[in-house]
């Protein structure tokens, strides 16, 4: 049984070689998609692509999909994201940052104590990601080919117990419930415009990778317009010369 959360983590094989075996150093990130390889909707893909933004890297994207049959050996790792930096290998979105640090300092992802930081990830997979999940998961099918939406409606629906459009019935009146339970971060974002601070940081990327996950394949607006997090989520799409806002999505 495959959970969600490995879904979007996770692929299986890609169509190209191994990215070091022509001795050229490249900088890629292995990202998961559907037919359409630029709609990218792995949160966890989405918190790495920020970051390495963040530090003015440049990246190619190499999609892959959720019914590819072999692992990613060349990294020892069967997760996405996955970064290719010249010679280095690394697998891991936590640990992928913390690589990025490390070899990249200026400007940091992480302001204060990494580990103050795990957190921010854990109520964010544990209250965000989560609740996102029974809010959109019958949304992703339609935009996955037909052998990977077979597997994906299999899979998702032997872990939540119901078919697809049951775990999301009634969404629109669950939604508030949802977004209560948001109020943490609205807290946190009235003494400063991101959870970094005065410019964001690590935290905010893990959080905004929930919401650009719903973004990407759903149309249900998640936010209302005055919602200070809504606000705060406008400020993440224009980061970076606007890269999340013009990343293929439903605008919700």
């Amino acid at each position: 049984m495959t959970s969600l959360m490995t879904l979007v983590r996770s692929t299986a094989r890609n169509t190209t070689s191994d990215p070091k075996a022509n001795g050229v150093k490249v900088r890629q990130l292995y990202e998961l998609c559907g037919t359409d390889p630029a709609r990218v909707f792995s949160p966890y893909c989405w918190r790495i692509r920020m970051a390495l933004a963040h530090k003015g890297l440049e990246f190619e994207s190499i999609p892959w999909r959720c019914t590819e049959t072999e692992h990613l050996a060349f990294a020892n790792y069967s997760l996405v994201p996955v970064l290719v930096d010249g010679e280095q290998v690394v697998a891991d979105s936590w640990t992928i940052a913390r690589y990025l640090d490390q070899t990249y300092p200026q400007p940091l992802l992480f302001q204060n104590d990494p580990q103050a930081y795990r957190a921010v990830v854990s109520w964010n997979d544990s209250i965000v990601q989560a609740g996102l999940a029974r809010l959109i998961v019958s949304d992703i099918p339609p935009l996955l080919g037909e052998a990977d939406r077979a597997y994906f409606i299999e899979s998702q629906e032997q872990e939540f117990g119901q078919p697809l459009h049951e775990v999301t019935a009634d969404r629109e009146e669950r939604l508030p419930r949802f977004r209560a339970s948001l109020e943490p971060l609205r807290i946190a974002l009235e003494s400063s415009p991101f959870l970094g601070g005065a410019r964001p940081d690590y935290a905010d990327y893990v959080v905004f990778g929930s919401f650009m996950w719903a973004r990407s394949v759903s149309p249900l607006r998640i936010l209302e317009t005055g919602d200070p997090i809504h606000a705060w989520r406008e400020s993440m799409l224009d980061l970076h010369k606007g890269m999340a806002r013009r990343a293929p999505s439903f605008g919700a």
